[in-house]
């Protein structure tokens, strides 16, 4: 049977195969249909025979193969190379902007899922087969995009269909660090920490299996997640993003959280558990991205060394290898693995470089693919071959480290030899195939011929086992019925409800009933630079919508009128751990990184870093001893303070979003109760506070008594800060969670805490 179906400007064709899959393909592409034995198949490259990789039959390892052999040089190094970040529709200004017709999307009049001119090229010229999308408008507009994009790629040489990808779009903030601002309407669920405090790899497995039909009905095929870094630095500001410190929930969860993105089950299932309903996931960071010296993140050149001062370097790969790497579903490993940016200090084994991860033969080649057998995709987190900016707090810059004195094809070909397959940020084939000529005069042209048909087939494998090659198109109607429909939107909101930790309830302070009057003060933020480095204003406003609110309560304007107040605060924001301020009158530019609300100075840092830049004229010794930093929300700390003093003794909740461990000790004894929320919506938060649900989230992390205990803690060791102990006895420790009854001990407490002390 066939039909035709014209979503826009793209007409595409669909033929079903009896006991067999449906093929899509557009009418544009030049594409015809082969019949063989009365079945039919996609003719992609236009030869009019039924080569082995058009061939649905065989299996993906063997079509994969064949295809790579047909490759050239040019189309493999555009497989290669993963895109830059895409919004759909471009933005005008900023880091996503892009033109139409050399005009601004605005001036140019196209409809919003049109192709930039920036996609045409790297598609036609440069054979880019794999796009990370960040912004969409809507789920329809990201169907017509995809649809645009497969029917341009299908034309094209091979016929090999685009790849497209997200970072994670489920959060209930999609403009937090990372997610890059989702768009459009789609299930909303905790952030990835959030989701560790469920203490419930089901839950994270079922948002695997809802986010995993959301995004092929996006068009993406693959998600750069989970990030299973462990975070046993407290200060590391991607910490939310993780699922905790501890490697064995976190490793518990990235399982789940795989097995429920990679597995297709029933008619979807095409084989080995992979099919229609399967996205590749793409774990991160390899072999652990939470050890940054002083909480520095390497986004930035500041934050560019890992350091192991416990020797503790083989917990970081707990949840890659007994985690990602060992699936209870039969996709068996995942699909993907993106090393991070920092150079690992003191690990290289083999030659003694202190290189970055993805450079480092000795972490990818020795240890990722040779002890552990990884053979999947290898890709390179963004930007790593670009070469760096001279300021060491910018995000956009480069991230070269400890090659910076490599051009940018000396990189890549580095890469090339340490193993790694793709390169992430990268639009341009140009350096790929530059480094090959490299390989070439070295090796000659059959080894470089190897290697690449070798990363070829790695990442033909992730398209095939999906049917990309038999139906990449999507029904634009049935995107917008499949993304963020009720049923899908309950299940996000029952998880946020899950992982919701009740810290602190003196005298029974909650459940408030429904109705009552709250007070709820402003919250004040003061101008500054969001994540990117883009100014941000000043501001008072409400940190909650009252609407919402008011389904709950009163809101009372004056304290005086409110039986209780209700404190919106959030984890203390100290910046990136460098000050150029610093470094222009005459200091090394490095500053602390601080988890509490008042001015802190670093007296307990250490006197001389682990690790530092050997390089002329950069710095060795990156201490910040004897430094201070005001959080640009200590005014967080000032509303609960005041709040208590006008209560005149009514009770004073506090709403404290978490994301990073946070010194309470400053405000805790003036909260009647503490409710912590990794990224909900605040109908949920209302919930809680009411008593229509009951908490049963636990701590992820440790909740340290101080900034002493915070600088006393080794980078790469987890559960070794000292807990705050609050008013009522209780220890903020991981795995604490107060439920009505008081502190929660169950199956989950009992099944971690063992293993956590059979660890120590």
């Amino acid at each position: 049977m066939q039909h035709t179906k014209r979503t826009e400007n793209a007409e595409i064709r669909y033929i079903q195969n009896d006991n067999g899959p449906t093929l899509g393909y557009s009418v544009g592409s030049g594409v015809k249909i082969i019949e063989r034995d009365g079945l039919f198949f996609k003719d992609l490259n236009k030869n009019g025979e039924l080569d082995p990789y058009e061939d649905w039959r065989l299996s993906p390892e063997e079509r994969a193969r064949d295809l790579a052999s047909k490759m050239t040089v040019e189309q493999i190094a555009g497989l290669m190379l993963y895109s830059r970040h895409q919004a759909v529709p471009a933005a005008s200004t900023g880091w996503f902007s892009a033109t139409y017709g050399g005009k601004t999307y605005e001036d140019s009049g196209v409809k919003p899922w049109e192709l930039t001119d920036e996609q045409l090229q790297f598609l036609a010229r440069d054979h880019v087969r794999h796009i990370l999308v960040t912004t969409v408008e809507s789920p329809e507009v990201a169907a017509k995009w995809n649809n645009l994009v497969q029917a341009f790629a299908e034309g094209e040489g091979l016929g090999i269909p685009a790849n497209n990808s997200s970072d994670p779009r489920h959060g209930s903030d999609s403009s937090s660090e990372f997610n890059a601002g989702s768009g459009g309407k789609i299930s909303m669920w905790p952030e990835t920490l959030g989701l560790a405090a469920t203490f419930d790899p089901d839950v994270t497995k079922k948002f695997g299996e809802v986010a995993s039909k959301e995004y092929r009905a996006l068009g993406l095929s693959t998600a750069l997640s989970p990030q299973i870094d462990i975070a046993t630095d407290p200060r590391w500001f991607r910490f939310n993003g993780t699922f905790g410190e501890d490697s064995a929930l976190a490793a518990d969860m990235a399982r789940a959280y795989v097995d429920g993105f990679q597995t297709s089950e029933g008619e979807r299932e095409i084989r080995d558990g992979w099919g229609y309903d399967s996205v590749n996931a793409m774990v991160k960071h390899w072999p652990g991205g939470g050890s940054g010296e002083g909480g520095r993140d390497a986004h930035y050149g500041c934050g560019k060394y890992a350091v192991y001062p416990g020797d503790n370097f083989a917990e970081h790969l707990i949840p890659f290898t007994e985690g990602a790497f060992k699936l209870s579903g039969k996709t068996g490993k995942a699909a993907a693995v993106m090393p991070y940016y920092t150079i690992s200090s003191g690990q290289e084994q083999a030659n003694g470089e202190e290189v970055g991860n993805s450079y480092n033969s000795y972490l990818i080649k020795d240890l990722l693919r040779g002890r552990y057998g990884y053979d999947g995709v290898v890709c390179t987190d963004w930007m790593i071959t670009a070469d760096e900016s001279p300021e060491k707090d910018s995000f956009l810059s480069g991230k070269p480290w400890g090659v910076e004195h490599l051009s940018v094809a000396e990189r890549h070909y580095k890469l090339l030899l340490a193993g790694v397959d793709q390169f992430g940020g990268n639009n341009e084939a140009a350096p790929v195939l530059e480094a090959y000529e490299m390989g070439v005069r070295e090796y000659g042209e059959p080894f470089m011929r190897r290697r690449f048909e070798e990363s070829a087939v790695r990442l033909l494998l992730n398209m095939f086992r999906l049917g990309l090659f038999e139906n990449p198109y999507l029904d634009p109607e049935s995107s917008a019925r499949v993304v963020g429909n009720p049923d899908f939107m309950k299940e996000g909101y029952e998880a946020q409800l899950k992982s919701v930790v009740l810290l602190k309830n003196k005298n029974r302070a909650l459940p408030l009933q429904p109705g009552l009057k709250v007070y709820i003060p402003k919250r004040y933020t003061p101008a500054g630079t969001d994540w990117f480095g883009n100014p941000t204003p000043e501001s008072l406003e409400y940190p909650v919508n009252l609407d919402i609110v008011s389904k709950y309560f009163t809101v009372a304007e004056r304290p005086e009128d409110a039986d209780a107040g209700l404190v919106f605060i959030a984890s203390p924001k100290s910046g990136k751990g460098y000050s150029r301020e610093d470094a222009e009158q005459g200091g090394n530019g490095y500053v602390p990184i601080s988890l509490q609300y008042r001015t802190y100075t670093a007296e307990h840092a250490r006197g001389m870093s682990l690790a530092g830049d050997p390089r002329p004229g950069d710095v060795l010794n990156r201490s910040y001893k004897g430094k201070r930093v005001t959080p640009e929300n200590t005014s967080d700390l000032d509303a609960v303070l005041e709040t208590r003093k006008l209560m005149n003794g009514k009770p004073v909740i506090v709403s404290l979003q978490l994301s990073n461990p946070t010194v309470v000790e400053e405000f805790e004894s003036e909260a009647d109760a503490i409710v912590a929320d990794f990224g909900v919506q605040a109908q949920a938060i209302m919930e809680i506070i009411t008593g229509a649900v009951e908490p049963s989230g636990l701590l992820p992390l440790q909740m340290p008594a101080n900034m002493k205990t915070v600088e006393e803690q080794l980078e790469d060791v987890a559960h070794d800060m000292e807990c705050h102990v609050d008013t009522e006895g209780q220890i903020y420790d991981f795995g604490f969670g107060l439920n009505w009854n008081g502190p929660i001990d169950d199956e989950r407490t009992r099944k971690y805490r063992k293993r956590r002390n059979a660890h120590a």
